[in-house]
């Protein structure tokens, strides 16, 4: 049995009465004065095959004190006395061989009694280290000493590991071992001005997925468990703002919040110590210099920065409102006993944000249900889990069948257009518009829906009317959109509304909580768009990435084979009408043709780049777009990403051009009245393979902004998007050729014309 032990000492711990407690001094009255031996803590000594053994410190026995005068000589001993004191004496031997020699006061065996236990404590340990099958890490040294706190005039941040075990299954390679740690951030306001909204980034870099951070929220993380291996920001519920010294008399409990944080981690053997890269405030005004670590132990001193003028924040009782890509206001209206009626509001923020066809689900806590909506439908209606749960059994009278959802994750979607004016569905204003929610670049008023529910409880918060529980694990997405990831629900200080009676009054909601959701890179093959490049001065094209967008069945293709080269023309043509002239196309230009060819991209949205010239003064770029779905795309968009030639963007000549100066990023979309991407058709003729929809236009560039101007480097794009969704770019672009010639070879041009009849 594997005996896993510590070695404490609370002398250490609790020095001259007083207690180090992650930095703030605390006064323990029983540690006062001196300790007698009774007290003192046993050690404990792992051993392989035993159990724990315990033994009582080593104390140091007093000197001897000086002999009394000798007793008067007592009348000489009898027989009898003497037997008596033989079997005295037996006995007392007998009781020093069953004591630890410890107790013995006699120097020359005290101090060999040491030198042996020390042998045996040392073997010991070292044998019950090299047998542990699980690290468990030393306690966390104590919190930062008082110097180091009164160093610093600003706010005082801290991350200590506190421990980690191995967890199952548990494998051979290091790099994909399990490990569950856990450990505590503390934020102390040492400075002379309140901390409002505190948020501390901490630069987790070993995969880490946090299961739990009590006391705080993840502001750009979703619902635990939650992977933050490239860091993640807390923020605090308990305590959001932190106070001075100066206005609590030193209440320690209002200038400081404690986080404990519980996770998993990978990729560090036993011994290792894993420890983020940084911490910070991320809060306007503060300069944060590089933390100081000490063993298990992180501290950093963010103070004031001079030379930032921060925003004077409005005091509120509850955390500040948060920017994200996307934020979703749960509003309280009006609360009942047993019932309350809420507006969920959905807010774009983002100039490339999106959403089309919307679907939000959220997990209720308690048991609530949908018994009502307004601008939203629930997709599955069905009132046998509430008749079969627990609402059945508490609204015995209620009739179940006009209940709109009673789902734990019910799935909503907006109204079509044409109930905008229904009475008893529609009549709200940012609602009813089959689930499109556009960028605010393109029109602010279609950036926000709305739609209203009234939601029943269950006990207990059918005891008190302002007992509200705010669903969890929210979660929205389009047809091709962003993919958004959302954080959990923080309460903040109720919305304001204008006064329905059109008054100059305001009215506030009962109770308000914000959900903040953010884009996030998309996976490779889970985009559901991909680009294809092509140049003047190369006669292949390089077309999307192979399965750029998934593959569901691979048994006659090759996922992971690299896609073969193609005529411009190919592009026009649907994937499985391409084989033919790829195959020929490859055996024109010499190229190996692999035996198993290789997958489609599976998109339903293609972006062609072709560089068409360059000169002296500049260069031009036309841009195509494809629709191989069976449905248009209204109100469409496209942008791409020109890191270097951004500033030289001259004109588009069949869209709408904007540019978006903080992503050095060119905002395409339709004229008035030709933004509607059609979808694919058929051919004229039965055996014509089917027509894509596509929208097409020309795009100059000057270059003025750009020294040593390369068209195989500059002239492509570094990120393409179209309705929001970042799609799949290729690995590499279009290369010059030695002994390139402008001009295509007219043998070329005849072998193509003539395998496109072929394919016709």
């Amino acid at each position: 049995m594997e005996c896993c032990c510590s070695l404490i000492n609370e002398r250490h711990n609790n020095h001259n009465g007083v207690r180090s407690n992650y930095g703030f001094p605390e006064t323990t009255a029983k540690t006062r004065g001196t300790q007698s031996s009774s007290s003192i803590p046993p050690i404990y000594i792992p051993s392989p095959s035993l159990s724990c053994l315990t033994f009582p410190l080593l104390r140091r026995v007093p000197a001897r004190p000086p002999s009394p005068p000798p007793p008067p000589q007592p009348p000489p001993p009898t027989q009898k006395n003497k037997t008596r004191k033989k079997k005295k004496k037996k006995a007392m031997k007998t009781t020093f061989k069953q004591h630890t020699p410890f107790s013995f006061s006699h120097p020359t065996i005290t101090t060999t009694t040491i030198i042996a236990y020390s042998v045996v404590l040392f073997l010991g340990f070292g044998v019950s280290l090299g047998q542990q099958h699980h690290e468990l890490v030393k306690a966390a040294p104590g919190p930062p000493h008082m110097t180091e706190l009164d160093a610093c005039d600003g706010v005082f941040m801290t991350y200590a590991l506190i421990g980690r075990e191995k967890e199952y299954p548990h494998v051979k390679n290091a790099s994909k071992q399990a490990w569950a740690f856990k450990a505590e951030a503390s934020v102390t306001n040492v400075g002379d001005e309140e901390v409002q909204g505190w948020m501390m980034f901490v630069g987790f870099q070993h995969r880490e997925i946090l299961v739990s951070a009590d006391g705080a929220v993840l502001v750009d993380a979703g619902d635990f468990p939650a992977e933050v291996g490239n860091g993640t920001t807390l923020s605090g519920t308990a305590v959001t703002d932190l106070k001075t010294s100066i206005e609590t008399a030193g209440d320690i409990n209002q200038m400081s919040a404690r986080v404990s944080l519980v996770g998993t981690q990978f990729g560090l053997g036993a011994g290792a110590t894993p420890m983020p890269k940084t911490i910070h405030l991320v809060n306007d005004g503060f300069k944060c210099p590089a933390p100081s670590r000490r063993g298990t132990r992180m501290f950093v001193c963010c103070r004031k920065d001079p030379k930032v003028k921060a925003k004077v924040a409005k005091k509120t009782k509850y955390p500040p409102r948060r920017y994200s890509d996307l934020t979703i206001a749960y509003d309280v209206l009006q609360a009942n006993q047993n019932n309350y009626y809420v507006q969920v509001t959905i807010d774009n923020n983002h100039p490339l944000g999106r959403l089309d066809h919307w679907n939000l689900t959220w997990e209720w806590q308690k048991g609530e249900f949908i018994y009502n909506m307004k601008g939203a439908f629930a997709r599955i209606k069905d009132p046998s889990e509430c008749l079969y749960g627990t609402a059945g059994k508490f609204y015995k009278d209620m009739d179940f069948s006009q209940v709109a959802n009673c789902a734990k994750r019910p799935i909503l979607s907006d109204l079509p257009a044409e109930r905008a004016e229904d009475e008893k569905l529609g009549k709200l204003p940012w609602c009813c518009r089959n689930g499109t929610v556009l960028p605010p670049l393109m029109d602010k008023n279609k950036a926000r829906s709305i739609f209203q529910m009234q939601v029943f409880k269950m006990p207990p918060d059918t005891d008190n009317r302002t007992t509200i529980t705010p669903p969890i694990k929210w979660n929205i997405d389009g047809v091709i959109n962003p993919k958004y990831k959302c954080g959990a629900p923080v309460r903040v200080d109720p919305q304001i509304f204008p006064d329905p009676s059109g008054l100059m009054a305001i009215q506030t909601a009962v109770a308000s909580w914000q959900i903040g959701c953010n884009i996030t890179t998309p996976k490779p093959q889970e985009t559901r768009c991909c680009v294809s490049f092509s140049a003047f001065y190369n006669e292949s094209a390089i077309p999307c990435n192979t399965c750029a967008c998934g593959c569901d069945d691979t048994r006659k293709c090759n996922s992971r084979a690299s896609p073969l080269l193609l005529p411009a023309e190919a592009l026009l043509v649907p994937f499985e009408n391409r084989t033919l002239m790829a195959r020929a196309w490859a055996k024109l230009k010499h190229m190996h043709v692999p035996s198993r060819m290789p997958c489609g991209d599976n998109c339903p949205v293609s972006i062609n780049w072709h560089v068409s010239s360059d000169h002296k003064e500049g260069w031009t770029a036309r841009i195509t777009l494809f629709n191989w779905e069976d449905y248009a795309f209204d109100d469409w968009f496209a942008a791409v990403q020109m890191k270097r030639t951004f500033e030289d963007f001259e004109d588009v000549y069949s869209f709408n051009g904007t540019r978006i100066p903080g992503l050095k990023t060119l905002f395409f979309e339709g004229l008035k009245g030709l933004n509607y991407l059609a979808g694919e058709t058929n051919g004229t003729h039965a055996r014509d393979p089917r027509v894509p929809g596509k929208q097409q236009s020309v795009i100059t560039f000057k270059k003025k902004h750009v020294k040593g101007f390369d068209v195989t480097r500059d002239a492509f794009p570094s990120k393409v998007f179209f309705n929001g969704m970042e799609c799949s770019l290729p690995p590499f672009r279009p290369a010059k050729a030695l002994g390139h010639k402008a001009s295509i070879s007219v043998i070329a041009v005849i072998f193509t014309a003539f395998m496109t009849f072929l394919v016709i």
